[in-house]
């Protein structure tokens, strides 16, 4: 069934032009700051790794730098593991979550893998609270080289120039309420469609690559976090936000596909957390710490599981 809803930008049933996209941009005040939250935090953790500015994003004079931390001593033996945050600037627990790792877990790895992390992928967002970019464009469908947001095609330079396969990516979001109170009515605002309403899942969940699925990983990472917060049921449906859950807090995504950060590795281990810091049933402590677990959860997995260096089989 097709819903209406308004949003305050735009003509209903017309795609914007750049006076609408201006009117946006108006409604997006900064509201916290990447310089004073995140960057002094990276700034403290350069005498344990490797801090490099692997792209600038400069938005009506607002320059911000993407940074990210690796390990200090790389080993080619070792595997490699990229850990994402913040895609999505408005998904806190991501970006925080990111850091309290690096700070309080990432020890515990070391000579084990070589680490590589972007805690806060979309500075300008982060700030706005947002899940778009200055373009209203959502990074996390356009994660391609060609693509139109330098936040994603930033990052995807880095881990080209990385120069050696990736073992595993795990990339940190949240699923919000304001989800469906206001960036998916703005989505349809911007592509002129009409708003169709559907559910926030109460709980955490994974998104698994369809195109190379791994239960056995995913349900290792579910089973550390049920230990720290609630797993999403599915609804009525049997899905989570549209798509059939495939196994406890599991669904999949086809996530080249789509564009989406998972899938800029092409590790063989790959998966996107979705906390809910909304819930009455949890807080954004919690949801830092479903976080760091899953995060942990899956190094110990691919460590225990993994053959390093390696990549996506070839069946």
């Amino acid at each position: 069934m097709t819903h209406t809803s308004f949003y305050p930008v735009g003509t209903p049933g017309q795609p914007w032009g750049e006076a609408e996209l201006n009117q946006w941009r108006a409604r997006q005040p900064r509201l916290r700051r990447y310089d004073v939250d995140v960057v002094p935090r990276i700034e403290a953790l350069a005498n344990r790794f490797d801090r490099s500015v692997y792209g600038r994003t400069d938005y009506a004079g607002e320059a911000y730098e993407l940074l990210a931390l690796g390990s200090r001593d790389f080993d080619p033996a070792l595997p490699n593991a990229l850990v994402t945050g913040g895609v999505h600037g408005y998904e806190t627990s991501g970006v925080m979550g990111a850091l309290a790792f690096l700070e309080a877990r990432a020890a515990d790895y070391a000579g084990r893998v070589n680490l590589l992390v972007a805690p806060c992928v979309s500075p300008w967002a982060y700030e706005r609270i947002n899940r778009w970019n200055y373009d209203a464009i959502d990074p996390n469908r356009n994660f391609r080289p060609d693509g139109p947001a330098r936040e994603a095609t930033a990052l995807i330079e880095l881990v080209r120039g990385f120069g050696h396969p990736f073992l595993m990516h795990i990339d940190l979001h949240e699923t919000t309420d304001s989800d469906e109170g206001e960036f998916r009515p703005a989505l349809a605002a911007r592509d002129g469609k009409a708003f169709e309403p559907g559910l926030i899942p109460d709980g955490f969940y994974l998104v698994d690559d369809s195109a190379n699925p791994q239960p056995d990983f995913q349900q290792a990472v579910i089973a550390a976090v049920e230990r720290v917060t609630h797993i999403a049921p599915p609804d009525a449906a049997g899905e989570i936000i549209g798509s059939p859950v495939v196994a406890h807090g599991v669904i999949e995504y086809p996530l080249a596909e789509l564009g989406l950060c998972g899938c800029i590795t092409g590790a063989r281990f790959t998966t996107t957390t979705e906390v809910y810091p909304d819930s009455p049933r949890t807080d954004a402590e919690e949801c830092l710490r479903a976080q760091v677990a899953a995060v942990c959860a899956a190094l110990d997995h691919v460590l225990a599981h993994g053959s390093p260096g390696s990549s996506r089989p070839s069946e």
